[in-house]
């Protein structure tokens, strides 16, 4: 099971970042060929709503284009919400990777999802937390 972390998302849509939006579209067009092999996690839509809400603010985004980007995002993959038990695997991944506290929540909602591999540029690529494998599609 595949997740892309907040970053993939928000590149994909950032033409400021053109070359890191093509990888990002890429890897959502290898992800889209087999879809049910990826999820989104819930922490990850607010995350990139929240961005989007901020170039709205900007200005460099309208309304209309916000929500149809994320929506789009959104129909991509099946949402995961994680239970209540991801705060005890956050909790025991932030003391044992010495993560922060969003990171290791992320890596919670996403162990708890069966993951095993997110891609993102904001954790160390390589590195296996549990079963969990991080990927950074930018490098």
């Amino acid at each position: 099971m595949n997740a892309a972390d907040t970053n993939v998302y928000v590149y994909a849509l950032d033409a400021g970042e053109p070359a890191k939006q093509a990888k990002a579209v890429d890897l959502f067009d290898q992800l889209m060929q087999l879809p049910s092999d990826t999820v989104l996690i819930w922490q990850v839509a607010a995350e990139f709503l929240n961005q989007l809400r901020k170039w709205e603010t900007q200005g460099r985004l309208a309304t209309a284009a916000i929500e149809g980007a994320f929506q789009r995002s959104r129909a991509m993959f099946a949402l995961r919400i994680p239970t209540e038990a991801v705060f005890q695997i956050s909790s025991d991944l932030r003391s044992r990777f010495s993560l922060s506290h969003w990171d290791s929540m992320l890596l919670a909602a996403c162990k708890e999802a069966g993951v095993t591999t997110l891609y993102s540029e904001d954790l160390d690529s390589g590195t296996d937390y549990d079963g969990l494998r991080v990927v950074n599609p930018f490098a």
